[in-house]
C-alpha cells in the first residue's frame, strides 16, 4: 500500500512541474511593463535543453489577440523585428532576450503592469507543451542576469 501511495505522489508531483518537459527546462520568464497605451509586448526566457535538438513552434496566451514568435534582424543598418515559423533549440541554452527571438503578444487586451503575471504556453515540436508563469518586469528591463548585475553594482557604490 505504502509503495502504491509514494508512487502515486511521485506520478502527481511530476505532473505538477510546470516549468519542465523532458529534457526542456524554462527558466528566468519575464516580460517588460507596457510603455503609455502600447498595443503590443513581448516575453523573454531562458531554454536549458539537456536532450536532443528540439524547436519552439508556438506560443499561446490569453493576454492578447494573436502571439508570435519574433526575431531582429539587420536590413540596411535599421533593426527590424520578424515573425519566425520556430526557433531552433538545441542541446544546452537558447534565450530569448530583447534584441533577439522572443514571444511577441499583439493586440494586448490591457497593457502589462509591472509586478503582475500572467500564464503562457510554450509549444515544442518534441516536447510538447510546457506552461509557465511570465513575471511582467519593469518598462526598461533587460533581464534577468542584467538586472541582477545593476542591482550588485548599486549594492557596492
Amino acid at each position: 500500500m505504502m509503495k502504491r501511495f509514494a508512487l502515486a505522489v511521485a506520478i502527481i508531483m511530476g505532473l505538477s512541474t510546470p516549468s519542465l518537459a523532458g529534457d526542456i527546462s524554462i527558466e528566468d520568464v519575464w516580460a517588460r511593463a507596457s510603455a503609455g497605451k502600447a498595443r503590443a509586448g513581448a516575453a523573454f526566457l531562458t531554454i536549458k535543453n539537456t536532450g536532443e535538438a528540439d524547436k519552439l513552434v508556438s506560443a499561446k496566451a490569453n493576454i492578447s489577440k494573436k502571439v508570435e514568435l519574433h526575431t531582429h534582424i539587420h536590413d540596411n543598418g535599421v533593426m527590424k523585428m520578424r515573425q519566425v515559423e520556430s526557433v531552433a533549440v538545441n542541446n544546452g541554452t537558447t534565450m530569448l532576450k530583447p534584441g533577439g527571438d522572443h514571444i511577441m503578444f499583439m493586440g494586448l487586451n490591457e497593457g502589462l503592469k509591472e509586478g503582475s503575471s500572467f500564464p503562457l504556453t510554450l509549444v515544442f515540436e518534441k516536447a510538447g507543451e510546457i506552461n509557465v508563469n511570465v513575471t511582467v518586469k519593469a518598462a526598461g528591463a533587460m533581464g534577468m542576469s542584467h538586472d541582477k548585475m545593476k542591482h550588485n553594482m548599486k549594492k557596492m557604490q
